[in-house]
């Protein structure tokens, strides 16, 4: 009998194999995904309908938001997402749980098995064994998040779902998508189907246009901020409306002035689907980890107990101006910052926005993490942004060292889901 030592060993085995047969991380194309749903007999033409997002920023938060709103229900909802945090298992939720770590060793084993040897990226593989799951298990609705892009990710296989959601399209990731901000949409809005509603977030002009256009191709029905429906805050409460009337909410429970927007376009789908009813729901029980996330427990934690320890994995520009913004309406103060980036990140457009709420920020390399950005250069972009800075051997030593100043510090951990990852694993 397996014990779940040996099952978590089990899957972690497997997970480096995947990781094997292909030599590039990303490599964006579908004819690896193809042939292995065709060995696997075509999951993702037996999923319960499907909801798709893509988008630059809010993906994950709008996610649970619908989920939660779903749930609300009675529904069953299946859930991916990427990339995990603490654990492998967090990106795929079967029938509102977490697959367990048999179930999830027997797919990863079977897609393995139809896979043989041929060349196969880690996202395309595991996602095949994602959406093989979700077929096999009863659930009314399937939300499947983008992992890059939309036109050419892996989760773009599905020829007729119930709906789409395009969120805030910013740069990020240009080496894969393309340098300016219509490529870049012009991307995202591949997820756009025939005939098939699209829920849009705030975009940009030259976002928007894209969107548009690729909808008008395909006689999508658009349901857009700002034209089909909008979202605000009066009166210290949410207020959404469409042309099906409106909506006053509480705040939504996820932290920061950008959730307002989230939470429009949840509940723009939720009432696309027919399932407005859950709309309180989806605003006040949507949980969703390394977004403002308080810190309360844990060795981190304690190491800090007078004060408050925060985290968050926003690593782009609009991630940046997310958490000033933030961190402004929570009215803390300045804040101490530890932050560990990724070389492939716009670390300056990360920076500016937090020059005006940083009180230090002290900057880290991000363990275990090859693309990982030197402490030295972190904070060098710091200084460069305006922003007091200095490097830390770790996370650990960072914290200490703030506490011997500032025993009641607010402090936030920022710059990559890699680093809010291992401080969740970290501290329990």
């Amino acid at each position: 009998m397996s014990t779940p030592q040996s099952d978590a060993l089990q899957s972690d085995a497997l997970l480096a194999r995947m990781m094997e047969f292909h030599p590039k991380i990303i490599d964006l194309t579908l004819d690896r995904v193809w042939r292995l749903l065709e060995a696997l007999d075509h999951p993702e033409r037996k999923l319960p309908p499907v909801i798709h997002l893509a988008g630059t920023n809010g993906k994950g938060s709008t996610q649970a938001m619908i989920r939660a709103g779903l749930e609300a229900t009675g529904a069953r909802v299946h859930a991916y997402t990427s990339p995990h945090l603490a654990r492998f298992h967090e990106r795929i939720r079967l029938a509102g749980d977490l697959i367990s770590e048999p179930a999830l060793s027997a797919l990863l084993d079977e897609a393995l098995a139809a896979n043989g040897t041929d060349a196969i990226t880690y996202f395309e593989i595991t996602t095949c064994a994602a959406l093989l799951a979700f077929a096999r298990t009863p659930a009314d609705y399937t939300l499947l998040e983008v992992g890059l892009g939309g036109r050419l990710d892996a989760t773009n296989v599905v020829d007729n779902p119930a709906l789409t959601v395009i969120t805030p399209i910013s740069l990020d990731h240009q080496q894969y998508l393309g340098e300016t901000l219509p490529e870049i949409a012009g991307e995202k809005a591949g997820i756009i189907k025939r005939g098939v509603p699209c829920v849009v977030g705030p975009q940009e002009d030259a976002a928007l246009e894209v969107i548009e256009a690729r909808a008008a191709r395909l006689g999508a029905p658009l349901l857009a901020f700002g034209q089909h429906w909008h979202v605000g805050i009066e009166g210290g409460r949410l207020v959404y409306q469409d042309e099906s009337g409106l909506l006053d909410l509480p705040l939504p429970n996820l932290a920061g002035p950008h959730q307002i927007q989230n939470a429009g376009m949840a509940l723009a789908a939720l009432r696309a689907l027919g399932r407005g009813e859950g709309a309180e729901a989806a605003v006040t029980r949507a949980e969703w980890p390394a977004r403002m996330q308080r810190l309360r427990h844990g060795p981190l934690a304690e190491a800090l107990p007078r004060g408050t320890l925060w985290l968050d994995g926003g690593h782009n520009p609009a991630a940046g101006e997310a958490i000033s913004a933030t961190l402004a309406q929570m009215g803390v103060g300045r804040i101490w910052l530890i932050c560990g980036m990724l070389n492939t990140k716009d670390v300056a457009g990360f920076m500016r926005p937090l020059r005006d709420v940083a009180q230090h920020l002290y900057a880290v390399s991000i363990p275990g993490e090859a693309a990982t950005l030197a402490a030295s250069a972190t904070a060098q972009a710091a200084l460069d942004a305006g922003i007091s800075a200095s490097t830390a051997a770790n996370v650990q030593a960072a914290l200490a060292s703030i506490a011997a100043q500032d025993p009641q510090a607010h402090v936030l951990i920022c710059g990559s889901l890699y680093l809010a990852g291992g401080i969740l694993r970290e501290n329990g």
